[in-house]
């Protein structure tokens, strides 16, 4: 038989009131009840346990008398106590920080007369049922998605990867938070560096809590600083998860996020999107196609045609009518940054706005605003236009994450071009280019397969093949096991 925790009930009790006090918050519970003639002290947190569960297996243990008529030792009590729940999870707690972290977690905790400790899991969760993200939404394909409950995302991610050799290694950081986080990864597919880069990061993140969930776990796993780029990808979609797990990338799950955070990733992952692979492999290539020529004219057009419209000596005749006809009264580069800067906040206000106003807000501000600006001269009619034209194309990009830095990076053009003129866009072009070329998550190039060029894994990225096309597991992964189909 294993240690008891405490020398007594009464000793357990002690511990329960200096931890948490005497009636100091409502939610920690102590209880001592009486299954005939045992005394058992009973701890937990009110709301996270599922009460009508607890109350149906101690009222049904009432009646079954048989239990305890041969425990005529204090041992022979708690081996009955422990046999009557043979189908709950069960654990005997032997420490008391341990018992400190699952009275936290959930768990229900019986403490025996003689001090011997052991937590019942019947834990229920507060949380929303899984539904589809709002912004992975698809035409066709699942609706359910990942919530703020981690037991939830990893059945999520089972129920699609039935495979044995899909690990889900539970960690704990921070020091007071006690976040729990779960990495996945499928044995065999993915690399073992990779997953001690994981680890140790996690074991070395020393911090009291992590109340941004996933996105503060990020800038500690890669001391993120000041870079303007995202280093993971987040979905909410278990799918996509699944499939990233198929080509060896490594999921982590953070509790009471409804997102998961895949490494390593390059940019070419936060272009990708579900719809193109809920199409045919023509469809979904002519999508891919538009999107990437999208999110390259969102970052160089607004900031390429505000060179032309001030430099017309570079413009050939063909292409003269480019530029405003009118200049009105506020300077070119100015009305440029006032509009992208409004529309920025625009779209903050519509976040901001109960939904049932969002959509009025949207239209007073696009239709009145924008004409009233153009007719009293703040604007002229091209740059509404150019503006407009270049935040759709930034919305068109699946990562908001990436979407944000690609109008960072368009004001720095654009203030290029304003300062130097062609050789300021240029410029600050190369200077982006050498930025993303520099960057190496997890020693992975950001820039893969362009930089460095890999033709086949470029024709991969750039063509959606039929599925029944044997495709490798990608390079960047560096997968111990690059073939699928073993």
């Amino acid at each position: 038989m294993t240690k008891n925790l405490f020398k007594s009930i009464r000793e357990g009790e002690r511990w329960f009131i200096n931890q948490f006090g005497e009636d100091e918050t409502y939610d920690a519970t102590r209880r001592l009840i009486h299954l005939w003639d045992k005394e058992i002290l009973l701890l937990y947190m009110n709301g996270l346990v599922d009460g009508e569960v607890l109350t149906t297996l101690l009222t049904e243990m009432q009646y079954r008398n048989e239990l305890f008529k041969d425990a005529s030792s204090d041992e022979g009590t708690d081996r009955a106590m422990i046999d009557y729940f043979p189908y709950h999870a069960l654990e005997v707690v032997e420490d008391e920080d341990t018992l400190a972290k699952v009275i936290l977690s959930g768990l229900a905790v019986f403490v025996m007369s003689d001090g011997f400790t052991f937590t019942l899991d019947v834990r229920n969760y507060p949380g929303r049922q899984p539904e589809e993200p709002d912004t992975e939404k698809v035409i066709r394909g699942s609706r359910d998605g990942f919530t703020e409950n981690i037991l939830t995302n990893t059945s999520l991610i089972r129920r699609r990867l039935r495979a044995t050799e899909l690990r889900f290694e539970m960690h704990e950081t921070s020091v007071k938070g006690k976040t729990d986080i779960a990495i996945a990864f499928l044995k065999g597919a993915a690399n073992e560096e990779h997953l001690d880069f994981v680890r140790k990061r996690l074991d070395d993140l020393k911090t009291d809590g992590l109340t941004m969930t996933d996105k503060s776990l990020e800038e500690f796993l890669f001391k993120q600083g000041f870079h303007p780029m995202p280093f993971v990808r987040y979905t909410e979609r278990a799918d996509i998860c699944a499939a990233h797990l198929l080509e060896g990338h490594i999921a982590i799950i953070v509790d009471t996020s409804p997102s998961v955070i895949l490494v390593p990733v390059t940019l070419v992952h936060h272009l990708q999107h579900a719809e193109e692979y809920r199409q045919a492999p023509l469809i979904g290539t002519f999508i891919r196609g538009v999107r990437f020529i999208g999110t390259f004219f969102s970052l160089v057009m607004l900031p390429f045609w505000y060179l032309l419209s001030t430099k017309i000596e570079f413009v050939p005749e063909a292409i003269k009518y480019i530029g405003p006809n009118e200049w009105g009264e506020v300077p070119l580069f100015v009305q440029l940054i006032l509009a992208d800067v409004g529309i920025e906040i625009l779209r903050m206000a519509a976040i901001h706005t109960p939904t049932p106003l969002s959509t009025a807000m949207g239209l007073v501000a696009a239709i009145v605003i924008g004409q009233v600006a153009i007719d009293v001269g703040l604007f002229s009619s091209e740059v509404v236009l150019y503006v407009a034209v270049s935040a759709i194309l930034t919305f068109a990009i699946p990562s908001f994450e990436l979407s944000i830095t690609t109008k960072v990076f368009r004001v720095f053009l654009l203030v290029s071009v304003a300062l130097l003129g062609a050789p300021g866009f240029f410029l600050a072009f190369a200077f982006i280019y050498y930025y993303l070329c520099s960057l190496k998550p997890m020693n992975v190039p950001y820039l893969w397969p362009f930089t460095p060029f890999f033709p086949k894994a470029l024709l991969r990225v750039l063509i959606r093949f039929p599925m029944t096309i044997d495709d490798p597991r990608p390079f960047v992964t560096k997968s111990p096991n690059r073939d699928r189909m073993s």
